[in-house]
């Protein structure tokens, strides 16, 4: 497999600011978000496209003990239900976006400052990637991946990444379910990495939707909505139970670029099993479809593993940028890769999950 290309930055992009992402789909319905429905920004708005002058965050990893540091003493959360294709539901908590704010508001001192992805813009490239708000297609792949669970095709061992993470639903799944079957398979390892351009993402809700989870599994009498009170002896039983269950988190943040396809390999990269790499609505504009697809395809010919392949989630087609599941899938063949499509969704705005493969894996 030739070595792939990284040809992306923000500087070879012009600034675009007529149009906001899908402003001009008429039939599309709202996005899923904290309370299952996140109005569309107004046609005002521009964000899908790199802005002129602004530096690209540069890849960093970030441990776990230093993001558990960043958590407040309370977390107020409720939980998003989805009802997969067999009938049976997945309930995953999530963090509230109201209690984001009071956070960020506190920390803040009531500026706001820091606030940027909690108004009404979707995405800004190269500051916001929609990280705090979650996404149809997100749920689409966690359906596909308890399809896939069901026929034993998700193993307990391997690697999980998921690019563009955000509130990290599929890996939310992914890892209840490797805290559920852990009594029979305590000798095998399991490891997630969790991406997101922004490292305010990874502290305010990837992590916290992660402990959320952590504590759904192993807490009796867990209820679907309230506050999960957070001191030293809850974070040292979830350090403690990750060590036991050899369960391992890594974290990412920065601009998709050769140097994080780099950093992810050299943390995730030398072990051998199964390598998952998730991504939905990652490829919205064309700018961001070209650096996801060659960030995605870096990884899987950098990584080492006995089975790699990726489930990468989008809307068929995103109006007024330009991103679409056809191009990404165009763009993935020409650089050598299998690209098959799986699922597909109807209702509301056409979405497609497809998997990718590098041939000859």
């Amino acid at each position: 497999m030739s070595a792939f290309s990284f040809s992306f930055s923000g500087d070879d992009i012009e600034e675009d600011t007529s149009n906001s992402i899908e402003a001009d789909a008429k039939d599309e319905r709202k996005h899923v978000a904290e309370s299952g429905s996140l109005q569309r920004p107004s046609p005002s708005t521009s964000s899908a496209f790199p802005i002129s002058g602004q530096p690209l965050l540069p890849p960093k990893s970030h441990s776990l003990t230093t993001l558990l540091a960043t958590l407040p003493s309370t977390i107020a959360y409720s939980t998003l239900t989805i009802k997969l294709d067999d009938g049976n539901e997945v309930k995953l908590p999530r963090r509230e976006l109201w209690d984001v704010r009071v956070q960020l508001m506190a920390e803040d001192e009531g500026s706001g400052e820091g606030m940027v992805g909690l108004g009404k813009d979707d995405v800004k490239t190269g500051v916001y990637e929609g990280g705090f708000k979650s996404w149809e297609s997100s749920v689409d792949v966690v359906k596909e991946l308890a399809r896939r669970r069901e026929i034993s095709q998700v193993r307990r061992d391997g690697r999980v990444l998921e690019l563009g993470c955000g509130t990290a639903l599929p890996s939310l799944a992914v890892f209840q379910w490797a805290l559920q079957n852990s009594g029979s398979l305590e000798d095998e390892d399991m490891s997630f990495g969790l991406a997101d351009y922004n490292p305010t993402v990874l502290q305010l809700v990837t992590l916290p939707n992660l402990l959320l989870s952590w504590a759904k599994v192993t807490s009796a009498g867990w209820e679907e909505e309230g506050e999960l009170e957070i001191d030293e002896g809850l974070i040292k039983d979830f350090i403690a139970d990750l060590g036991k269950q050899k369960i391992h988190l890594h974290f990412f943040s920065g601009a998709w670029s050769e140097e994080f396809v780099k950093l992810v390999a050299e943390n995730m990269g030398s072990t051998t099993g199964e390598i998952k790499i998730i991504g939905a609505e990652t490829i919205y504009s064309p700018f961001a479809l070209k650096s996801f697809a060659e960030t995605l395809l870096g990884l899987m010919a950098s990584m080492d593993g006995k089975e790699k392949t990726a489930l990468v989630a989008a809307k068929k087609v995103y109006f007024g940028v330009g991103g679409s599941m056809e191009d990404f899938c165009q763009m993935v063949r020409e650089k050598g890769a299998a690209v098959e499509q799986i699922r597909e969704e109807s209702d509301g705005v056409r979405r497609a999950v497809v998997e990718v493969k590098i041939t000859g894996s």
